[in-house]
């Protein structure tokens, strides 16, 4: 009779269990949903994020409000939704810093695979390598003859460390084993600004920043680093037409929430995501923008789990080679 009554006693409390997820399923989301993109407004990533934002919105029919939490390479922005109440009501929209901040960063308040649950990937954007409109060189294999005959006074610019441009110019210099003056800044704006005016000489940055700049003229393009030429760009080379066959790099973005929000959340967020993703409005914009949405089948939390992991073994020993720490 005592282990009847127990049994029936667990059955109850499982029972109440699915009813309360049941509940929150049902009743999710009842308010306004926190997206926290870990670098400044304006920026490729922000952009990627209010894109996605707007029409993940509108399936969820609550509204997802974007707030920048920039410094520290993206690792402020993370760590504040790492430590978030999991309730589903903060999530993090992060790029490839998210892999290479592992080990950038030796000391970080989080655990970057085990801090936070997955939704999805969002987008691979293609990078571009390119330079102030005036630089010598006509093409790639010009340039990285430049380059090491000038690495004393070349300067790359990036938008800080662990920025996107950051992460594409220390894998440029590690293809062309030449070390340069390298300039950072705190932003892709302003990174932006001095290229356009002269100040620094190259830049590897993604095509969401740099497409409507090559398109009008005022900087140079040397190469894309996806395996194809992009149609937006389409008289720009790829890298291994310019000579680096092994150079190709996207910057990957992904959405995250603090780890032990509900599972019904994580689900009906990665759902949300994939309806966004087929919105031909999103699709429209990230074609402009050199880029396109992830398949339905990577706008899942497992797709984004192993990709992080990858990704994270992958950049260690090009981050430990080249000994370029941010703490």
């Amino acid at each position: 009779m005592k282990i009847l009554k127990t049994m029936l006693g667990l059955g109850a409390a499982f029972a109440v269990t699915l009813s309360s997820a049941a509940a929150f399923a049902e009743g999710y989301p009842e308010r306004t949903i926190t997206m926290v993109v870990p670098f400044s407004a304006g920026g490729p990533t922000d952009t990627v994020a209010r894109l996605v934002a707007e029409s993940m919105s509108k399936d969820l029919g609550q509204q997802i409000v974007v707030e920048n939490v920039g410094g520290a390479g993206g690792t402020l922005g993370a760590g504040r939704v790492a430590a978030a109440p999991a309730d589903g009501y903060t999530v993090l929209l992060h790029h490839i810093g998210m892999a290479t901040s592992a080990t950038l960063y030796r000391k970080l308040a989080y655990d970057t695979l085990n801090a936070f649950e997955y939704v999805g990937l969002v987008t691979d954007v293609p990078m571009t390598i390119v330079a102030r409109k005036d630089l010598e060189p006509t093409d790639l294999k010009g340039l990285i003859d430049y380059m090491k005959a000038n690495k004393d006074t070349v300067t790359v610019a990036n938008a800080g460390i662990g920025a996107a441009s950051h992460l594409c110019g220390m894998l440029l210099m590690s293809a062309i084993d030449t070390p340069l003056v390298t300039v950072p800044y705190k932003g892709t704006g302003p990174a932006m600004t001095d290229l356009l005016g002269g100040q620094v000489d190259i830049m590897c940055d993604q095509t969401t920043n740099t497409t409507k700049q090559i398109q009008g003229g005022t900087i140079k393009a040397y190469a894309v680093t996806s395996p194809a030429r992009l149609d937006v760009l389409p008289d720009v080379p790829t890298a291994a037409e310019g000579g680096l066959a092994d150079f190709q790099v996207g910057i990957w973005h992904g959405i995250y929430a603090p780890k032990g929000t509900p599972t019904e959340a994580v689900e009906r967020l990665s759902k949300a995501l994939q309806v966004a993703l087929k919105d031909q409005n999103v699709a429209a914009r990230f074609a402009e923008l050199g880029t396109a949405p992830s398949s339905e089948a990577d706008a899942t939390p497992a797709a984004l789990k192993a990709k992080l992991e990858s990704e994270i073994a992958r950049w260690k020993p090009v981050i430990e080679a080249a000994g370029q720490f941010a703490d």
